[in-house]
């Protein structure tokens, strides 16, 4: 069904630059299941865009809210974005 199909957009803000955590959301998303890319935004934050079904998408946002071991997630924010085409999870300049 298409309404159990999301797509969203992350910015994430705190200390995530320097510490794996492109690395670690793209394994994240591969794992999980979902479609999308990660990339370093110019700001320190980090930008990610991913897209699948409902539960696997809860269980990301949960994975970028926890981070790696070496990272401190102050804040997600999440809106809607359009629909990614293909398959994997990747790391984006």
């Amino acid at each position: 069904m298409a309404s159990d199909f999301l797509t969203r957009r992350y910015v994430i803000t705190g200390r995530v630059q320097g510490v794996g955590f492109r690395y670690f959301v793209q394994r994240k998303g591969l794992e999980i299941g979902v479609t999308g890319w990660v990339r370093n935004r110019p700001d320190g934050s980090v930008e990610a865009v991913a897209g699948g079904p409902t539960e696997a998408m809860e269980a990301f946002e949960q994975a970028l809210r926890d981070g790696p071991p070496l990272s401190r997630v102050d804040h997600v924010a999440d809106s809607p974005a359009p629909a990614i085409e293909g398959k994997g999870f990747r790391i984006t300049a």
